[in-house]
């Protein structure tokens, strides 16, 4: 593999909508692999996602990945997990019980990275994060916030 995501991000190349639809769709289909063997990566960023010559990508850096039970996709997870900038706000809050969205919220991410060339959250710390989710996405209404629940 020639360079990661993150350098391609950086890079004076100029990306295509094509570039951008080929590389979330290769993320897309390995997490999806990942997850269909109860696996979480928790730490998916630019700087994980190889990609050749081709522009085929690779996933990389399963050092955080943890196993979940088959029958309980929420599972009690340690906290730290992924990179800040693309951290799920649930790890953020202190929930230890999460689910394989904690992947999919990272895939929004970088996403976002792509589209924009840098970050969408490059928050400080953990509360100058939240704020910043906070601030782009808005408040979560009173239906979504009754459902959240945590173990601690």
């Amino acid at each position: 593999m020639e360079a990661d995501l993150h350098q391609i991000i950086r890079s004076e190349q100029p990306l295509t909508d094509a570039h951008f639809q080929y590389f979330i769709y290769q993320i897309c289909r390995g997490v999806k692999y990942i997850h269909s063997a109860n696996v979480l990566h928790r730490d998916l960023k630019p700087g994980n996602l190889l990609v050749n010559a081709d522009c085929e990508l690779k996933i990389c850096d399963f050092g955080l990945a943890r196993g979940l039970a088959p029958a309980d996709d929420a599972g009690f997870m340690t906290e730290y997990v992924a990179t800040r900038w693309y951290r799920a706000p649930e790890i953020m809050l202190s929930f230890r019980s999460y689910t394989k969205a904690i992947d999919m919220w990272s895939i929004g991410c970088i996403f976002a990275e792509l589209l924009g060339g840098k970050p969408l959250f490059k928050g400080r710390d953990y509360v100058d994060q939240l704020n910043q989710i906070l601030n782009i996405l808005g408040t979560p209404d009173d239906t979504t916030l009754r459902r959240i629940g945590s173990e601690r």
